[in-house]
Order: structure tokens, then sequence, then C-alpha cells
């Protein structure tokens, strides 16, 4: 199955890390941050990798699991005093903007009154084969992060640090003006939240390009030209691995994920052209479903 809606000169996002496009070109205004906290709901890779440099950036970090903050104790003790452990609901109150960074099935648990009024920076990806299908999903009909901010009512859902591996975060994560910074794109449907959320990812280490309403967000879901093997030193080896970890599976072979890239930068102005060129892979179109 292959989807017609592709989407190439339409695309005006424009690639900065100050001052954001809204979408369509215009410049967003963006006030100095009085940012000071962080809250992450989820502790896999993606959720630490982002609060190590979270920590790094001054920020203090309020990490969650949905096992519980005794989980965390090892982690919490190996970040350091700027981070502490907490339930969800405690992460999302104490925050001043939340990362989210859990599988897709565990979307509807997240705290919808404790998120309300909240910038929520929304790292899910979706994979039938995890997740289960979603015919919405499977067909186009929606996004991820449309499905997320439909559930967490009065929240401000921004997608980002979704296409990117967590090791290549750490890894190219650079300081603003660098000439070998990366960038990464984000969508959402609040102008300001997006501005926000842009200035948190330049404390964060990388430029941000962006792609306008969550409907958008599909040009940097999963094997997308934006996608993970695009911050990549071998773009080639990294989907050559995907391909052999799937024919494992298929045969019944343990499968080996592939080993960690050491990373490429991506400045923003190629990001631009990515997305631009960007072509909607549904579930039937991808390696990895």
């Amino acid at each position: 199955m292959r989807s017609k809606r592709s989407a190439h000169a339409t695309f005006k996002g424009s690639a900065c890390s100050a001052y954001p496009s809204s979408g369509d070109g215009t410049l967003i205004h963006q006030t100095e941050s009085t940012m000071t906290t962080l809250g992450i709901i989820g502790s896999g890779s993606i959720g630490t990798a982002i609060a190590r440099l979270a920590i790094a950036a001054g920020l203090d970090v309020v990490l969650s699991n949905s096992r519980g903050p005794q989980t965390l104790t090892t982690l919490v003790a190996d970040l350091g005093a700027a981070a502490r452990a907490a339930t969800p609901e405690e992460a999302a109150r104490a925050a001043d903007q939340v990362v989210v960074a859990i599988p897709l099935t565990a979307y509807r648990s997240l705290p919808v009154a404790a998120l309300q009024g909240k910038v929520v920076l929304d790292t899910i990806n979706y994979y039938a084969t995890r997740d289960g299908h979603i015919e919405d999903l499977d067909l186009g009909r929606t996004t991820t992060s449309e499905l997320v901010q439909a559930h967490l009512v009065g929240a401000r859902t921004v997608k980002a640090f979704n296409n990117i591996a967590a090791f290549h975060i750490p890894a190219l994560a650079r300081p603003a003006g660098s000439p070998d910074r990366s960038a990464l794109p984000i969508a959402g449907n609040d102008a300001a939240a997006r501005s926000e959320a842009a200035e948190l990812i330049s404390r964060l280490g990388f430029d941000t390009v962006d792609a306008g309403p969550l409907s958008q967000s599909w040009r940097f879901e999963p094997e997308t030209a934006a996608y993970a093997p695009a911050y990549a030193a071998d773009p080639a080896a990294v989907l050559r691995g995907w391909q052999q970890m799937v024919d494992d599976l298929r045969e019944g072979r343990a499968p080996q994920l592939p080993a960690p890239d050491a990373g490429s930068p991506l400045p923003a102005a190629r990001l631009n052209e990515l997305l631009a060129s960007a072509e909607r892979k549904l579930t039937a179109d991808r390696i990895v479903a």
C-alpha cells in the first residue's frame, strides 16, 4: 500500500533556534525563558538522554515512570542532585514543560488534569507490532501526536525528539552557534507552545525546524526522510540493520539490534529540505512496522 499524500514544494517551514517560524515562514517572537524544571514521563533511553542534557543545561529534572519512584533510585543517584523521582502526576505538576517518552499503548494513562496548560513534548512513535493496529494511523487519517493531543485536553502538545535515536541525542548536542549543530523538527497546533519548545530544545543543544501543526508531524514519523538514519554516519547501514532485524524475526532467529552509530550532524537547512520532500510512510510501507 502506497500513500499518495506526499508533499514537496508546498512545505514552507523555516529553520531556526531562537526564532522559530509559525509553519508558514512567519517568525514567532520568543521571550527569554524563565523555565527551571523539566518533567519527564517515561524513564527509558529517550527520557534519560533528555534528562542528562537538561541537567547539563542547568535545569532541575523530575523523572517518573509507570512502575513508581522507587524504581528510579539508581538513575536519580546517577543523574545527581538536580534530579528527583516522582509519580507521573507529580512530575507533570512540578514542571514548567513535560517530556512524554512512553509507548503509544500507554498514552491514555497520561495525567490529563496535571498537564493542563503545560507544553508537552511528545516523543511517541507508532509501531503496530508493539502497540496493536490502530486503523486511523495505519491509513494516515491522523498522527500519533493528534491522538495524544485529543487525550490531553487543555495541554499544548508539541511533537519533538521522536525522529532521533537515543544514542544520537548526547552525541550530536552542541552549544548554540556551533557550526556543526544539528536540528530537530517540531510540530504543534499552538504557535506559542512551539516557540517555547524550540527554546527548550535550543538549551538542550539543538536547533529546530518548525513543521507547523500536528497534522504535519507525519513528515518526521518513522522511516520518513527526516527520521533517525538522517542523523547517522552511515544511513544505509542503519536501514540494512533494520531489515536484518526484521528478517531474523520472520525466520524465528533471535534479532540483533543495529549497533549504535557515531552520528553525523544534520543542519537545519538540510532538515528543512528533508521535511519539504517528505512522503508519508504508512504502516504497510515501513520496514519496521
